[in-house]
């Protein structure tokens, strides 16, 4: 095992245990000072990705049913404008993100204070793009008017995320989903049309460059893991690179890693291609999402290696968060990473 240059490991973000000091103390047991970045597992209500939020955008005062569509074959309900109500009169309340991450590092910093986590590590707080939660649940007639409201509310989140909690001890990973498998794999749709990809480049950018320059910052583009499939699956990776270069392009502070998923059978140089083209800088790492459970150490060394026949360096990770996953799975999993950091 290579112990002494390991590469990064990086979780994305769920983790099915009880509470965040569950997810701290079995992080901190099983790979110690391999990872920089620790996420709180996004327990309780939180696990389902951005499901919670639906009931904040249902109860905000000028908000109504406006349709349904299906996502991952689920019955989604879209809420749209109630009738003669403007957009700015719209308040969706706090939208939670802020008391889970302040409440998670206090727990977070006594851990690692009583040394269950190695020192310097950070906690990582995922939040989604604005544009991931109304891509899901904002009808499409009052999308682009009730955008600017509900990205005004994230960022009050964020900045009270970073009020509370010391740059040193944080990192901030934006999970960029539905712009990926929705709009960007779908250009001829009519939501694609609906917002517009220099739109979509210029908000992830927005909410990337609101984050302090000496908090780290990371982008998660995900395919979404309904039934451990994606939502689509990736041809190669010449989507994500392609937004990851407009992103870098459009930023005026430093990214710190970018989160891409390998599906399980996708060991060909076809799919690692379009990482020649990747122009991210140096301080900017490529993540992998190469770590499956199904196929181990010995599936993992397929990926790397088509992997490194394009980057010379690049961390691991899983496809997306562990959240659907059974809990006591998260162990073995946890060693998974280990191995294949210390290997590949």
């Amino acid at each position: 095992m290579n112990l002494e240059n390991p590469r990064p490991i990086h979780l994305v973000g769920s983790v099915p245990l009880p509470s965040a000091a569950d997810v701290f103390e079995q992080v901190g047991k099983h790979l110690g000072p391999l990872i920089s970045r620790v996420p709180d597992g996004e327990t309780g209500e939180r696990l389902q990705f951005i499901g919670w939020q639906e009931k904040l955008i249902e109860s905000a005062p000028g908000m109504q049913p406006a349709g349904e569509w299906q996502v991952a074959g689920k019955r989604t309900v879209l809420y749209g404008l109630a009738p003669s109500v403007a957009a700015e009169d719209v308040k969706f309340g706090p939208l939670g993100y802020s008391s889970a991450a302040k409440s998670s590092y206090a727990v977070f910093k006594r851990l690692r204070d009583e040394g269950k986590l190695a020192p310097g590590t950070r906690m990582q707080v995922s939040l989604p793009t604005p544009l991931t939660v109304l891509i899901k649940y904002a009808a499409r007639d009052s999308l682009r008017a009730i955008w600017p409201v509900y990205e005004q509310h994230m960022l009050e989140e964020l900045q009270s995320i970073v009020q509370a909690i010391p740059h040193e001890s944080l990192a901030i990973q934006w999970d960029v989903a539905p712009e990926v498998h929705t709009v960007l794999e779908q250009p001829d749709s009519d939501l694609t049309r609906l917002i517009g990809r220099r739109n979509l480049v210029a908000a992830i950018a927005r909410v990337t460059d609101s984050v302090p320059e000496d908090v780290e910052v990371g982008w998660h583009l995900c395919y979404g893991d309904p039934g451990h499939r994606h939502i689509v699956e990736p041809r190669d990776m010449a989507i994500m690179v392609g937004l990851s270069n407009d992103l870098c392009a459009a930023i005026k502070r430093p990214v710190n890693w970018i989160h891409m998923p390998v599906p399980r059978e996708r060991h060909d140089a076809a799919y690692f291609a379009p990482l020649r083209h990747l122009q991210s800088s140096p301080e900017t790492i490529p993540v992998l999402g190469l770590v499956h459970i199904n196929d181990g150490l010995e599936g993992a060394r397929r990926r790397a290696a088509a992997g490194s026949k394009v980057l010379s360096w690049f961390g691991i990770a899983t496809e997306c968060g562990l959240g659907r996953r059974a809990p006591d799975s998260i162990p073995a999993l946890l060693d998974l990473h280990r191995e294949i950091a210390c290997t590949v």
